[in-house]
């Protein structure tokens, strides 16, 4: 891999989360290496200025967990009405309003949601 770290924000009892995971594993990183730093996101979700970095590269709609209860609770309307600053403090606020998993490299990158595909060209072979 040509990353040397990644930090993840996941929650232990999601699928998606599990499969990233062991795909990271898979392709070098791991806990025990001191490659991969694994966060729980409903615990301590991403500080303003990582949702910030992902809000630039990746877009507003991507960052919000749309099947989530919090998101759900809130209201897609509600949500949509949101300025980006609002929509960013409570992205920080509430980790289960963010899609997951959710992972900052060390270069910077952002990547939400696990799409093999994706996680490959963004993390290198």
């Amino acid at each position: 891999m040509s990353t040397s770290r990644l930090r993840l924000f996941s929650y232990p009892k999601c699928g998606t989360c599990r499969k990233a995971l062991l795909w990271l594993d898979q392709q070098g990183f791991s806990v025990g290496k001191g490659t991969l730093e694994l966060i729980d996101i409903t615990q301590q979700p991403p500080a303003l200025e990582e949702l910030q970095l992902a809000f630039n590269s990746l877009g507003r709609k991507r960052l919000f967990n749309t099947s989530g209860q919090s998101y759900r609770a809130l209201g897609a309307a509600a949500v949509a009405a949101l300025s980006d600053d609002e929509a960013l403090a409570a992205l920080a606020a509430d980790g289960k309003m963010i899609k997951r998993p959710f992972a900052i490299t060390d270069a910077g990158i952002a990547l939400v949601g696990f799409k093999p595909e994706e996680w490959q060209a963004a993390l290198g072979s």
